[in-house]
């Protein structure tokens, strides 16, 4: 099947009110180019500079996302452009993300990443830290970010009765921030979680925006191409 068929099947197999974020990390231009001709436009990388050079050498319509841990001092090579940043961990990653989307004079969306993984490698805040930075005066004079959401990933492992739990937290989590904080606003509505092995669980514990790579673009290598 073609990367557009791939994702054609997986939109086809998703309600409607999802989002599919096309993850083409470490895959080049010319796969992202054969979704693009299919008629797709989101995607999503994890490194901030070949983000900034696939924006450069692309189609000026595609839509980026910044999926993956993100640096301050590599904040500004994105902020010009990017749609959306979804692991926005600390308060000091959103002072930088105001600060540079300020000079671009724009607003960025951004979610929170939760830690819900049993895995002490990957990166998020607890409830409490996000409490934390909500109440903070820093986060209330922000005028450049826009907190639309939450993101997280559960733990790699083939206990599905895990996977589900960690997924379930997330919603709680996110059920939680919006009506603490965030009833009045209709922008937060994204939970971002599951990917190529665990969407369709993430789907039935509320996820509104998937992000797949290998199902859609394969494990092929092209670094000899």
């Amino acid at each position: 099947m073609s990367i557009p068929q791939k994702i054609e099947e997986i939109k086809k197999s998703i309600p409607e009110s999802v989002s599919l974020v096309a993850v083409s990390k470490t895959k080049p231009n010319e796969a992202i180019m054969e979704a693009y001709d299919g008629g797709y436009r989101i995607f999503g990388e994890n490194k901030p500079q070949e983000l900034t050079r696939k924006f450069n050498e692309l189609p000026k319509d595609i839509i980026w996302h910044m999926i993956g841990h993100l640096q301050t001092n590599k904040v500004k090579y994105i902020a010009p452009f990017v749609s959306l940043i979804h692991a926005v961990d600390s308060l000091k990653l959103l002072k930088e993300i105001n600060k540079q989307a300020l000079k671009n004079d724009r607003v960025i969306d951004c979610l929170f990443q939760f830690h819900i993984a049993d895995e002490q490698t990957k990166f998020g805040l607890d409830l409490n830290d996000a409490e934390l930075i909500i109440n903070s005066e820093e986060y209330q004079n922000m005028q450049n970010i826009r907190i639309v959401g939450v993101m997280g990933m559960a733990t790699y492992t083939d206990d599905e009765n895990q996977v589900r739990s960690e997924f379930s937290n997330l919603k709680s989590i996110y059920s939680k921030l919006k009506s603490k904080f965030f009833s009045e606003e209709e922008s937060f509505k994204e939970i971002s979680m599951g990917m190529s092995g665990d969407y369709k669980l993430a789907i039935e514990e509320g996820s509104t925006m998937i992000r797949v790579g290998s199902t859609i673009f394969g494990t092929r290598d092209y670094s000899n191409k």
